[in-house]
């Protein structure tokens, strides 16, 4: 639903999904775009020109085959005055409310596929964020993992392949996003389970290094893979898919500093290379599926996921030895998330907070090295 000049997220999330024409102009300067965008979209860097009260490059902008215009800025304000100068020209323009930070929101899935397995994986992903979270089936029984879109997504997602959820895991505390494992337990009546730590203080299942969870015809092995956080588990499905929460990526490796001092990041970046030398030794067939991604996910259906042979031929610091994989993480750590020390603190409490979450949640993750 949209009115006068504006377009909601959900509306702008179906058109996309759907394949509706329209160009996404992006007016925001071009290092905030690269930083993190609504997938296909257009960079027209009209931002500082609009506040100086002129057009810019909008003057001799023309949308591909006279599509409709939607056009983003950081919370739909600019946007509007830059839709109102599109419509001047007699091009039909609209603004993204609440721009990029509601954005934050938007969601699309896709189906991995998995062979000789009685599960089926649906990837749920944050495109707005960069989140993955996942819903597994099995046999009428259904697990999510690293939940972080709202709770009745996965709750949907479940009645439409006949299944309910049963068990709710995380990977490990996260940093970046507000859980939502809490309310989809309350909302399931599923049980919670987390890696083995000190930190929540919720109620909660402990998840123990080889620990396995049965539900429906599958298993889940926890194992445990610290470095991103110390409790940080993986979790091995049926020997064939292993969701690697931050610790391994598709093409890169979990940051090892968050909440810690130069002494701590240091620690962890060991922890994290011993992990990941004992994960490729694993089957190479064996299918990664990370829980964030450091690109915006297209609305295309095709899962990321890559087998772990495919990982370790794109990921160098695989192929390190001890002491220079600790130097090369320590000296290319990224910036850090916004507000992630109040998010980790909610997380740690159990709390969401009555508030929109795109106020603490806004921008791109910071998860990956």
């Amino acid at each position: 639903m949209y009115h006068s000049l504006e377009i909601d997220t959900p509306t702008l999330q179906a058109w996309l999904e759907n394949g509706h024409s329209i160009e996404v102009i992006d007016i925001r300067p071009r290092a905030d775009y690269e930083t993190w965008h609504i997938p296909g979209s257009l960079n027209v860097d009209a931002y500082q020109a609009i506040h100086a009260h002129s057009p810019g490059p909008l003057a001799h902008y023309h949308p591909k085959d006279g599509k409709q215009v939607v056009a983003v800025c950081y919370v739909g304000q600019t946007s509007k005055v830059a839709a109102q100068y599109l419509g001047s020209r007699g091009i039909e323009a609209l603004s993204l409310a609440g721009g990029m930070q509601s954005w934050s929101l938007s969601w699309n899935t896709a189906e991995v596929p998995l062979t000789h397995s009685k599960a089926e994986i649906v990837q749920v992903r944050r495109t707005g964020k960069g989140c993955l979270s996942y819903l597994v089936t099995s046999e009428g029984a259904a697990v999510v993992i690293d939940p972080s879109v709202d709770p009745q997504i996965y709750l949907d997602i479940a009645a439409q392949r006949d299944c309910r959820i049963v068990k709710v895991l995380d990977t490990h505390i996260h940093a970046d996003h507000l859980s939502r494992s809490r309310a989809l337990v309350e909302l399931a009546g599923a049980m919670h389970y987390l890696p083995k730590q000190d930190r929540a203080r919720f109620e909660h299942q402990t998840l123990e290094p080889g620990q396995t969870i049965d539900f429906g015809g599958s298993i889940l092995e926890a194992i445990h893979t610290p470095g991103h956080t110390f409790e940080s588990m993986s979790y091995l499905l049926d020997d064939k898919a292993l969701f690697s929460g931050d610790t391994l990526f598709l093409e890169s490796v979990g940051r090892p500093d968050l909440k810690a001092d130069r002494e701590g990041s240091e620690a962890r970046a060991r922890a994290l290379y011993h992990t990941l030398q004992n994960l490729t030794t694993m089957n190479p067939a064996i299918i990664i599926l990370p829980c964030h991604t450091s690109q915006p996910v297209a609305f295309d259906h095709i899962p990321l996921a890559s087998p772990l042979e495919t990982v370790v031929g794109k990921v160098p610091a695989l192929h390190y030895d001890e002491e220079k994989f600790i130097t090369w993480i320590l000296e290319r750590l990224p910036a850090n998330p916004s507000n992630y020390e109040k998010i980790v603190q909610l997380n740690e409490q159990g709390i969401f907070p009555d508030l929109d979450p795109t106020l603490l949640e806004a921008g791109a993750n910071m998860c990956a090295v």
